[in-house]
C-alpha cells in the first residue's frame, strides 16, 4: 500500500508532483511493476505519457487491491505516474534524451524492446542505470509534443541523482515537423540552427561535469509513407539531416559520437533503413533495430571508464 504522510489518499495542486512514503520492497534488476490508483471523482487527464509503450487498465471503482483487473479497457499510455525512485547503491545513470524513436514508437508492446530497454541491460552488470526521456514527437527546438530540450534538460536530466552521460538524439522532428499538417506555418530549420542547438545543450552538461554523447540522426525515405503524414521525407530536409550527421561526426563537439545513421542504414540505400531494422513505417526502428542499436554504444566511451 502507497501512502502519502502516513494517510492513504493525496490532493495533487496543479501542475505540482507528488511524491509517496518509501514503500519497504526488494526488487530485482528490471522489474515490471504494477501500480494501482483510485480517483474518487472525474478527473481531467492532464499528464500523461502516451506512448509508454506498456498497458494499464482503467475501470469503474476502486479495484487497488484487486488481483486481476475485470475490464477490456485498457490503453498503452503512461497516466499519472511519471517515475518510480529506487533506493540501491549504483554508480550513477545514464539520461537518453530522444524523441519517439528513443521513446519505443515501433517496438513491442509490454516486451521491454526500446533500445533504452536493450541498454539497460547491457548496463545492470556494471551497476548503472538508464532513464529513458523520449516524447514521441519532442523537438530540439521547438515546442509542442512536450517543451524543447535545451527547456527541459534541467527537469530530465540534471533534477536526476548521480547522472555521468547523457546521450541526445534529436533533431529528426525538427527537420521533418515544419510544412507536414504536424506544423504547417513552419519552414525547415537550416542545419546551423540544429547544430546551435546541439551547442547549448553541450555547454549545458559540461557545466554540470556530465558527458553527453550525440547520436547522428537516422534514415528516414518514404518515413510514413500511405499516412496523412507521407510527406514526411523529401530530398531538402534529407540534405539538412546529412549536414547535421556531418558535424555531429566531424565536429568534436560531443564526448562520444554514436552512429545510428551508420548502423541503420541500408547499403544499399543509405537514405532508407535496413528492412530488418524497419518496424514498418520507414522511420522507427523494430525490435531488432532497437537491440542493435544498443549493441553499438561503447560502454566504456559512454561513462568514460
Amino acid at each position: 500500500k502507497i501512502t502519502f504522510g502516513g494517510k492513504d489518499s493525496i490532493a495533487i495542486p496543479p501542475g505540482a508532483p507528488a511524491i509517496s512514503d518509501p514503500v519497504e520492497m526488494a526488487v530485482e534488476d528490471r522489474p515490471q511493476l504494477v501500480v494501482s490508483t483510485f480517483l474518487p471523482d472525474e478527473t481531467p487527464l492532464k499528464t500523461f505519457h502516451w506512448d509508454g509503450r506498456s498497458t494499464a487498465w482503467f475501470a469503474d471503482g476502486d479495484l487497488t487491491r484487486a488481483a486481476a483487473f475485470p475490464t477490456a479497457n485498457k490503453t498503452d499510455a503512461r497516466i499519472l505516474l511519471s517515475e518510480v525512485l529506487v533506493d540501491t547503491p549504483n554508480a550513477g545513470a545514464v539520461v537518453l534524451i530522444g524523441d519517439s524513436i528513443t521513446d519505443g514508437n515501433g517496438a513491442t508492446i509490454d516486451a521491454d524492446a526500446r533500445w533504452s530497454d536493450f541498454l539497460a541491460r547491457r548496463l545492470a552488470p556494471r551497476r548503472v542505470a538508464v532513464l529513458n526521456a523520449g516524447i514521441s514527437g519532442a523537438r530540439l527546438l521547438d515546442s509542442k509534443m512536450g517543451v524543447n530540450a535545451t527547456a527541459r534538460f534541467e527537469r530530465d536530466v540534471f533534477a536526476h541523482p548521480n547522472v555521468k552521460a547523457v546521450v541526445i538524439l534529436l533533431g529528426l522532428a525538427d527537420i521533418c515537423w515544419p510544412g507536414t499538417i504536424l506544423d504547417p506555418d513552419r519552414s525547415t530549420p537550416t542545419a546551423e540552427t540544429i547544430i546551435a542547438g546541439y551547442r547549448q545543450l553541450i555547454a549545458q552538461a559540461h557545466a554540470r561535469n556530465i558527458r553527453i554523447i550525440g547520436a547522428t540522426l537516422t534514415p528516414f525515405e518514404d518515413a510514413l509513407k500511405g499516412t496523412p503524414l507521407g510527406d514526411y521525407y523529401n530530398p531538402a530536409r534529407e540534405a539538412v539531416r546529412q549536414e547535421v550527421n556531418h558535424w555531429i561526426r566531424t565536429s568534436g563537439a560531443f564526448d562520444v559520437v554514436v552512429d545510428f545513421d551508420a548502423l541503420l542504414r541500408d547499403p544499399a540505400r543509405p537514405t532508407r533503413i535496413r528492412a530488418e531494422y524497419d518496424s514498418g513505417d520507414h522511420l522507427h526502428p523494430g525490435d531488432k533495430g532497437n537491440e542493435a542499436m544498443a549493441a553499438a554504444i561503447d560502454l566504456t566511451a559512454l561513462l568514460g571508464r
